[in-house]
């Protein structure tokens, strides 16, 4: 592990947090974390889901998650939860915005501010026969619904991108959304789905990328017959004039492997970024580079971090914090660019799920707690804690469970943390 220069170790000790920096040297273990409050309470659970999504408003204050009344099982498609935001400087208090049918355990029901539209949500639905999104100003109260599923919004909150949930649900369940069956499903790569474009304005969408497309596209690792193609995990670039969508296949045993494509908004100029078929949480570090993880590449076998350029097989790839910051949990780069904000899956007999901190010039990693998940929670229903941070980069939101209230969100303070590292 490489040895902070950056940090003054006094002022780390002021902050609680001289573990960050005992951490990398001999012996050392961190045993002190910033600090942390539950911001919900049972005894319903709440969480928010997905680590990409805006879940903080841009002032900072209010935070979205949603509510519901079980836990330990898979949704039905009756069973409805709760929309809410809470406010930070209020007592952490809930305020209840709406409700959905079409949700999640991993990703929710997409719920995420509308970016560049203070004081407007948007999440998925259900309505009738059909997925939609809804879209919610506070202000007013006034609401509308948009006849499309969305995934991911561009940063004008102008159009979002999304991929089919239907056949999501059909081939990765406990991604889609229970009820309605996949119409294509007797379909390897059927040309009518795939990934869509929906104006958030006029409410048109349009299909961009089909799965009979992208299944002819380069070379696809081991092909075999009756392999099963869909899309997932959509993101734009932070400038939205390209996007990222995993593209992945089931074997008729369910195994599954994974390619990363990119590709502008109407779905030209489409890109294999990762061709090896080993891709996995990846988030844009600027509009033209990429830090995802991937096995096989630059002769390591294990998972790791790699940042690359958005062009056809990665360009220059190089792997960022082997074997410090994980090459598993949900990555994301904080503002600046300076720190990488990641976590872990249930580690140990102790099941320990850790966020933490990975200082991009240094090398230094610091952990932000420790996080026990039960065993209970397990496969579709786990709780990862999916880290979100705030628009000023100093406080970081997860999901975790607490005894006897299950799932909850909890609010990390890092922000004295990162003045420290000024310094």
């Amino acid at each position: 592990m490489q040895k902070s220069t950056q940090f003054d170790r006094r002022q780390l000790l002021r902050f609680g947090l001289a573990g960050a920096v005992s951490a990398s040297l001999p012996g050392g273990k961190q045993t002190t974390f910033p600090p942390t409050r539950q911001i919900t309470r049972g005894p319903r659970h709440h969480w928010f889901g997905y680590y990409d999504k805006l879940q903080f408003d841009s002032t900072g204050r209010y935070v979205l998650g949603m509510q519901v009344p079980f836990e330990h099982r898979s949704p039905l498609p009756t069973d409805e939860i709760r929309i809410g935001v809470i406010d930070l400087q209020d007592r952490d208090r809930w305020s209840e915005l709406g409700q959905s049918t079409a949700w999640n355990w991993q990703q929710g029901c997409m719920l995420q501010w509308l970016p560049g539209k203070p004081g407007k949500v948007i999440w998925n639905d259900r309505d009738g026969d059909d997925f939609v999104c809804r879209i919610l100003d506070l202000d007013s109260g006034n609401s509308r619904t948009i006849s499309h599923p969305i995934y991911c919004v561009s940063p004008d909150g102008q159009s979002a991108v999304t991929p089919d949930f239907r056949r999501i649900a059909d081939v990765r369940p406990g991604y889609g959304y229970a009820g309605f069956p996949d119409p294509y499903g007797d379909q390897n790569a059927p040309d009518e789905t795939g990934i869509f474009h929906v104006d958030l304005e006029t409410g048109e969408s349009s299909l961009i990328v089909s799965l009979a497309a992208i299944a002819e596209l380069g070379e696809i690792p081991n092909r075999q017959a009756g392999m099963k193609h869909y899309f997932n995990h959509l993101l734009f670039n932070p400038d939205g004039t390209r996007f990222i969508a995993l593209h992945r296949w089931r074997y008729p045993n369910g195994s599954r492997l994974t390619r990363m494509i990119t590709a502008n908004t109407d779905g030209s100029e489409l890109r294999v970024v990762i061709p090896n078929g080993y891709a996995s949480h990846f988030i844009w570090r600027d509009s033209t580079h990429i830090l995802s993880q991937s096995k096989n590449w630059l002769g390591h076998s294990e998972w790791g971090n790699f940042l690359f350029e958005d062009q056809s097989g990665g360009g220059d790839v190089r792997q960022i914090g082997r074997s410090i910051l994980d090459g598993s949990g949900h990555i994301s780069y904080l503002p600046g660019n300076r720190w990488i904000l990641n976590d872990t899956y249930p580690k140990g007999p102790e099941r320990i799920q850790t966020p933490h901190l990975y200082h991009v010039a240094s090398g230094e990693r610091i952990d932000l707690g420790r996080f026990h998940l039960p065993p209970v929670y397990t496969g579709e229903w786990r709780v990862d804690t999916h880290p979100r941070f705030s628009p000023d980069g100093r406080s970081v939101c997860i999901d975790a469970p607490v005894a006897d209230e299950g799932r909850q969100m909890h609010l990390i303070d890092i922000g004295e943390l990162i003045e420290a590292s000024k310094q």
